[in-house]
């Protein structure tokens, strides 16, 4: 904050509560000149106007609530710059990442600062942490049909997956849907978790220059074809000549990286099922720039035992009933 937005916080502040005080005692002041309880000699249609004193119930609370401005005024941040004597705080300030809000968090309970976030994932860690390694003793397979598991994979998913697979995990575009069992890493438990823990970084790469705006437009039709899509044959034609560019990661069949157990994500364009949109302008577009998905680890903002119980539910998703065995 500015020393200017501190001052102006200041001179707002502090007039306000001087002269609420001020107020107070002008109206405990008797400036009538008759005394209290008496009546002034006003008279409006049989009805006499009397000198009475504030209620001392309201004049208490006037002043508790006073004390109380000032007291949480010195003791907590907000007026302006300063922070209050009581060293308080919502949440450590200016983190920019995982790593420096660890670093924060440990300095903080080093040197005994009273970090109001901090101490409520401590509490909750002591709360809940027994449970969740309770839980992550436990297969994912039989985790993934037990429902009080479930209720706690959900609510992780919620806190932490919804915003871009949707409340109902079934994605968006650029963002996969996870009910459909259509995976590009693999969806067995090991390759779940996997992901989850570490995340997963996307490499499309752009073949505008490699093959031109003719060139894309032939690779567009071809690839839409594998899909048994309605394109120009002959661009189909040209765009199957090129596609030895593609076949490294996609396959030369077009069915994907894990299909012929590679190690890239690289979708299978033959299933007419489409991340970024399977459109002809989509999937040019896809072609022209390319595609730099990034879906972000959980192992240090949830912990192995979280994403334990997180991917029995993901699992779930894609197989409600269960069965003998993973696919």
């Amino acid at each position: 904050m500015s020393n200017f937005w501190s001052a102006w916080i200041i001179v707002l502040t502090l007039p306000v509560l001087i002269g609420c005080a001020l107020l107070l005692k002008w109206n405990l002041t008797n400036h009538v000149g008759v005394p209290e309880d008496s009546t002034t000699g006003h008279e409006v249609d049989g009805i006499e106007e009397i000198n009475n004193p504030l209620p001392r119930w309201w004049t208490y609370m006037f002043v508790l609530t006073l004390v109380w401005s000032v007291y949480y005024l010195a003791a907590y941040p907000g007026l302006g710059k300063w922070q209050g004597f009581l060293g308080w705080t919502s949440s450590n300030q200016g983190i920019k990442s995982l790593e420096e809000s660890r670093l924060a968090v440990e300095k903080a309970k080093a040197e005994g600062l009273n970090v109001q976030l901090d101490r409520e994932v401590f509490k909750a860690d002591e709360v809940y942490g027994p449970v969740f390694q309770q839980f992550a003793q436990r297969d994912v397979l039989d985790l993934a049909y037990d429902d009080e598991a479930i209720k706690i994979g959900q609510r992780l998913f919620l806190q932490n997956c919804a915003l871009c697979h949707g409340s109902d995990a079934r994605g968006q575009q650029g963002f996969p849907n996870l009910t459909d069992n259509d995976w590009l890493y693999g969806g067995t438990p090991d390759k779940i978790k996997e992901t989850l823990l570490y995340g997963r970084k996307a490499a499309m790469p752009g073949w505008i220059d490699a093959l031109g705006e003719q060139g894309v437009k032939e690779m567009t039709a071809y690839v839409l074809s594998l899909s048994g899509r309605s394109v120009n044959e002959r661009e189909a034609e040209a765009g199957k000549a090129k596609f030895a560019l593609c076949a490294a990661c996609h396959g030369a069949d077009g069915k994907g990286s894990l299909a012929h157990n590679l190690p890239f994500g690289a979708p299978n364009l033959t299933d007419n099922i489409w991340l970024y949109g399977g459109s002809a302008a989509a999937v040019e577009e896809t072609l022209t720039k390319g595609r730099y998905g990034v879906m972000p680890a959980f192992e240090q903002t949830l912990g192995k035992d979280k994403v334990h119980i997180l991917t029995a539910y993901v699992y779930r998703l894609a197989h409600p009933e269960p069965t003998t065995t993973a696919q």
